[in-house]
């Protein structure tokens, strides 16, 4: 009873004290989730080498397409559960539960085993050179074999935090980053494992993550919990995961395939520690990014509760507090992009090599090009995110592949032909700003037809 208590408090609590309550738990277990790949790559960046930063870049579109499915049953599954609860259905929230588990088993393995078997081709076709592969071969070797475990600990972590257990969320995600943090320099200095190490204490730190939820979730005093029956694929429950879901998943697609883009025109014009800077360089907006997702993350259960219940005035209001936190967090990035780019480099490359000094060289450079508009993008992902949370993927999906296909590709054949380095750096901000204009017009009318529907019901 005081749970249910607690999810109805979405449609009637003041709004000001709603979303810090979802959102900060949210954002740092977002930010967790971010400082996961810092941790790594900085433990890489100087106990192994800049060439190793390099090779654990090429191995970003794979983590990207394994994010992508991952997205794609826990965005979906965690939207459509705020909405169920919203409506005051708990047996169609925990009936989400369970088929979003056995979708992520199933996608897990299956995923993990092709990208196992056929692996060194991917990595060469992602731009791998004789002297980065075995970098990346070493890494997503481990990081592959736990993917399961990865899908697992991500969906469920989702649906805690969307049926209503935002801090016990953020604790699962603190454990892990707390566990990566003791074991990724044990493996490294002392046993003396490489980049492999860095693998096993991800993997390791997410089993840690994974008992959390498991356990959570197991238990019959959680709101919503595993019962026998859930544990059955039903088409509709499944088709509407993927509906929701597409969005993330599309974003995360297109993501990899930007990556492989950039690497490749990186190579080119630049080489192999071009391609780390690029690593360096989305480690630090994927930092950012977080902290926008996991403002999103905290608008989502209410949103959700909101849309469902027909309380647009919520809603809107929600929006446009995410909004104003969100442009504030990305303008931050910004402004360290402009001021402390080199001190940001010496953060993950050690060492007084030629190469370390030369991939602080392209990280500087590279960073304060590619963050420029760096300011805009809080909005854009505001915006992407809402219309999915508000049962709209296809404006979702067309905020999402604009970002990242339809504006930024076409920028990529056309600019480094002529420009170089410089050419593939300025693509991304010019397709930020486009996009978020373009995000602008589907936003303004949303709120119109919100509007219109709420004096037609006065």
């Amino acid at each position: 009873m005081k749970k249910q208590i607690s999810t109805l408090s979405l449609g009637t609590d003041p709004l000001s004290k709603l979303l810090p309550r979802y959102a900060i738990p949210a954002i740092i277990a977002m930010i967790s989730t971010s400082l996961f790949n810092i941790i790594d790559s900085i433990f890489i960046g100087h106990g192994v080498g800049a060439l190793a930063i390099s090779g654990m870049a090429l191995t970003m579109p794979i983590m990207n397409i394994a994010s992508a499915f991952g997205a794609l049953v826990g965005v979906g599954a965690a939207a459509i559960t705020s909405i169920r609860l919203g409506q005051g259905n708990k047996r169609a929230a925990e009936e989400v539960l369970g088929n979003a588990v056995l979708l992520n088993i199933t996608i897990g393995i299956i995923f993990g085993g092709l990208s196992l078997y056929f692996l060194d081709e991917i990595l060469y076709f992602f731009g791998a050179s004789d002297q980065t592969i075995g970098y990346a071969r070493d890494f997503m070797h481990v990081i592959l074999a736990g993917n399961v475990v990865t899908h697992l600990y991500l969906g469920l972590n989702e649906l805690m935090r969307a049926s209503g257990y935002p801090h016990k969320a953020m604790y699962a995600m603190l454990l892990s980053v707390a566990v990566n943090c003791v074991l990724n320099p044990l493996f490294i200095f002392k046993f003396g494992w490489g980049i492999q190490g860095s693998a096993f204490s991800t993997v390791i730190a997410q089993c840690c993550a994974l008992s959390v939820s498991l356990h959570h979730f197991t238990r019959k005093s959680s709101f919503i919990h595993f019962k026998r029956d859930i544990f059955r694929f039903k088409g509709s429950i499944i088709k509407n995961i993927i509906s929701i879901g597409m969005a993330p998943f599309l974003m995360n697609i297109c993501t990899s395939i930007v990556v492989i883009f950039v690497n490749k025109a990186l190579k080119l014009h630049g080489g192999d520690l071009n391609i780390g800077a690029y690593g360096v360089i989305n480690r630090v907006v994927m930092l950012f990014i977080m902290v926008v997702l996991g403002l999103n993350q905290g608008m989502q259960p209410i949103v959700g509760y909101n849309y469902g219940a027909k309380q647009y005035d919520r809603v809107l209001k929600a929006l446009g507090i995410t909004l104003v936190c969100a442009v504030g967090v990305t303008t931050t990035g910004f402004l360290i992009s402009r001021f402390l780019p080199r001190e940001v480099a010496m953060l993950f490359v050690g060492g007084d090599s030629a190469e370390s000094k030369e991939l602080i060289e392209a990280v500087t450079y590279g960073m304060k090009s590619v963050m420029v508009m760096f300011w805009l993008v809080g909005f854009q992902v505001v915006t992407g995110n809402f219309f999915q949370y508000i049962g709209k993927p296809k404006r979702a999906i067309i905020i999402s592949l604009t970002r990242q296909m339809i504006f930024l590709v076409p920028l990529l054949m056309i600019l480094p032909p002529k420009f170089g380095v410089t050419g593939v750096w300025y693509s991304m901000p010019i397709a930020d700003s486009m996009s978020a204009i373009l995000a602008a017009i589907f936003l303004v009318l949303q709120v119109r037809n919100f509007r219109r529907e709420m004096a037609e019901r006065r």
